[in-house]
This record gives C-alpha cells, sequence and structure tokens, in this order.
C-alpha cells in the first residue's frame, strides 16, 4: 500500500512468483489495466471501485473494494450481472454508486468507510493513530452520499 505504481515488466516478472497469485489493478488508468489484461497471465481484480465494471470488461475476475463494506449486495449485484451478461445493468449500477464511491475517498482510506460503517450502526471502533475522525464537513458529506444513495443511517 504505496501508491507507488508497478512497471509492465515488474509485474510480469512477480507474475512468475508462486505465491502470488493475482493483481489488484488500482492505478486508476483503464489504459494500463488493459496492457496489464494483454500482456501478463495472471487474474486481475479491480482495486478502485470507480473502475469496476471497466475492469471486468477487460476481463477482471472481480473487485477488492471498499464501497462494498457499506453496500455489499448492491457490489456483488453489479458484478453478478456483468457476469450474468446484463453489462447495461452493470454499468447503471456502476455509474449510480460514484458519488458514494468518491465520498467514501474524501479523505485517507478507512477514515471515510469507517466512519460510514459506525453511522449506518456498525460497531466497528474508533480509529487508531495516526488516523483520525473524519472532518465535520466530510461527515456530512459522507452521510449525505449514504442517504442519496439508500443506506439506511443511525447515527
Amino acid at each position: 500500500r504505496t501508491g507507488v505504481g508497478l512497471s509492465l515488466e515488474a509485474l510480469d516478472e512477480l507474475s512468475k512468483t508462486e505465491n502470488i497469485v493475482a493483481i489488484k489493478e488500482a492505478s486508476g488508468n483503464i489504459a494500463f489495466a488493459a496492457k496489464i489484461a494483454a500482456n501478463i497471465d495472471m487474474p486481475i481484480y479491480s482495486g478502485n471501485d470507480d473502475m469496476i465494471v471497466p475492469i471486468l470488461s477487460i476481463g477482471g475476475l472481480g473487485v477488492i473494494s471498499v464501497v462494498a463494506n457499506v453496500a455489499p449486495k448492491q457490489t456483488h449485484d453489479m458484478c453478478q450481472l456483468y457476469f450474468d451478461g446484463k453489462v447495461k445493468e452493470a454499468a447503471k449500477m456502476q455509474l449510480e454508486m460514484m458519488d458514494l464511491v468518491e465520498k467514501l475517498f474524501i479523505e485517507v482510506n478507512p477514515i471515510p468507510v469507517k466512519n460510514a460503517m459506525n453511522m449506518m450502526g456498525m460497531d466497528v471502533g474508533e480509529l487508531k493513530l495516526p488516523l483520525v475522525d473524519l472532518s465535520e464537513e466530510n461527515a456530512k458529506k459522507v452521510r449525505k452520499a449514504l442517504i442519496d444513495y439508500g443506506i439506511k443511517v443511525i447515527n
């Protein structure tokens, strides 16, 4: 979790390592993801919730998700629709969750999602230093995004 991208050459070398079984593609660059899919013989999972359907469209197998912590059924259903050949429906779901996804990354992960889960009544506890709580302004934005997406907020 360094925020540093790996080159195609490095990914190719790593794909030959026995205990590396897949790539979590989180560059945010669909062209680079497509190069990985075209050149590296290894399963790919979306590492960005705003690119689930695009990654599936180039052969991705799923997502390592943040939004699934607050919308697990919707995230599952979107992937299942895609796998069932209902691409337009999956794309519609992807687009409908974009504001929520954006707000869950309004500050460094896992700060917003942990706050969101607490807002939903899940007692996931407090953050540990060096992480600190969401600003009041951003907490309001996360709360609104949850409600607008149809998620019940309790706290």
